[in-house]
């Protein structure tokens, strides 16, 4: 990569028309310019200036490199004064990243804090796979990532899971369903139409390991990559549906469903992972301590 304060000191010769008056403008020896021009022609391969007698001459090459260098510190001139006109109380930029399994209600309730800091903060969320929000966040273009599970062991990447927290199964059907029900809760599920999150992810194992384990048979009616839609093909009565116990009181209220039972052999897991041993952020501070204060009181890291 090209040593772009070399490059500064070639453009400072060639607009000053000399490493004499390039070197009063930079407040360097003249020794020190031409030793570092010499630098830069042998990187790039090529002669920058001719010389004619005590003056220099820029080459062909030398006048297309220029042009770029104008462009160049041009455009530092003009990042330097966009950041000089940026108001103080300008808000600290959060981006989060979320794994596509976390149910949005309990992203709401995990990120919610962060729109009430001291200081105003402009938060942006991604929805998207781990893998690929890890490599964001390995990369710097994510702060955060909220996840149902640690980081893998076969993921070479790097950052820190921190737990904050973990809850039981809930079920959930309509008033309609429910007075179908011939049993209590879990021998209703035989026989019953159910919707459950898609094959693949842990959650989704962890419940049919508990159904095989005690026997039970639903009927499968419909499989889901988001929870959200879920809860809405379950508002409308197509089979009973699954959420996090904290949310329970939340999703009766909004989907008008009644919790017919909680499991807790099932727990969802919910983790922040950031690039931070010890995280420093304020807001993901902030965030962590809220989940684990207030919705999931009994996380421990």
């Amino acid at each position: 990569m090209i040593n772009y304060k070399h490059l500064h000191y070639f453009w400072a010769v060639a607009k000053e028309g000399g490493i004499a008056r390039a070197s009063e403008r930079l407040n360097l020896t003249p020794q020190t310019i031409s030793g570092q021009l010499t630098v830069l022609e042998n990187y790039l391969g090529v002669e920058l200036f001719n010389r004619v007698g005590r003056n220099l001459e820029l080459t062909e090459t030398g006048r297309l490199i220029l042009s770029y260098a104008d462009e160049i510190f041009s455009l530092g001139g003009e990042l330097e004064e966009v950041i000089h006109q940026l108001p103080d109380d300008r808000p600290q930029l959060f981006r989060v990243g979320v794994v596509d399994v976390v149910p949005k209600s309990i992203t709401h309730r995990i990120l919610k804090p962060a729109l009430h800091m001291p200081e105003p903060v402009r938060m942006i969320c991604r929805e998207s796979s781990l893998d690929s929000l890890l490599a964001e966040l390995t990369i710097h273009r994510l702060d955060l990532v909220l996840a149902d599970r640690p980081i893998p062991p076969t993921i070479s990447t790097r950052g820190y899971s921190h737990k904050l927290g973990e809850c039981s199964v809930s079920f959930f059907a309509t008033e309609k369903l429910i007075t179908s029900f011939t049993d209590d809760f879990p021998a209703c599920l035989n026989g019953a139409p159910l919707l459950l999150p898609s094959k693949g992810t842990q959650l989704r194992s962890s419940i049919d390991q508990w159904l095989d384990k005690h026997h039970i048979h639903p009927r499968m009616v419909a499989e889901f990559d988001d929870s959200a839609l879920m809860k809405v093909f379950g508002q409308e009565g197509a089979g009973i549906f699954i959420a996090p116990a904290v949310i329970e009181a939340e999703v009766e209220w909004q989907h008008q469903v009644s919790a017919i039972g909680q499991i807790d052999e099932v727990k969802e897991h919910f983790y922040a992972i950031t690039v931070e041993r010890r995280v420093t952020h304020p807001v993901i501070s902030a965030v962590m301590q809220s989940a684990r204060e207030t919705l999931f009181i009994d996380a421990t890291q």
